[in-house]
């Protein structure tokens, strides 16, 4: 992986990119099995949905998108959308789970 200031074209820059974004899948990939994985100890619809995780896990994302001067409110977005994304999938695995 070449540093930004190392790259002497735009092709350069658009392959490292696209190397970040490569590994940003992989790693989504790996947190959405551990969500999967998370609906066999939720006990009810309501924990599966964890509102009160939810904000507070936003929030925290907030804090380390300032620390690395990002907007939080992008960063936020960002995580909500997603994360509401895998709470709908995650209560499809639970519903499946425990109405059968």
């Amino acid at each position: 992986m070449k540093m930004p200031e190392d790259c002497e074209n735009i092709s350069e820059i658009r392959y490292e990119i696209d190397q970040i974004d490569q590994q940003i899948i992989v790693l989504l990939g790996e947190r959405f099995a551990y969500v999967k994985a998370a609906s066999q100890f939720k006990t009810s619809e309501v924990s599966v949905k964890a509102e009160d995780r939810f904000n507070s896990m936003l929030e925290q994302r907030r804090i380390w998108a300032a620390e690395k001067g990002l907007n939080p409110d992008v960063v936020e977005k960002m995580y909500r959308d997603l994360v509401n994304y895998f709470i709908n999938e995650e209560l499809k695995s639970w519903q499946e789970n425990h109405n059968s």
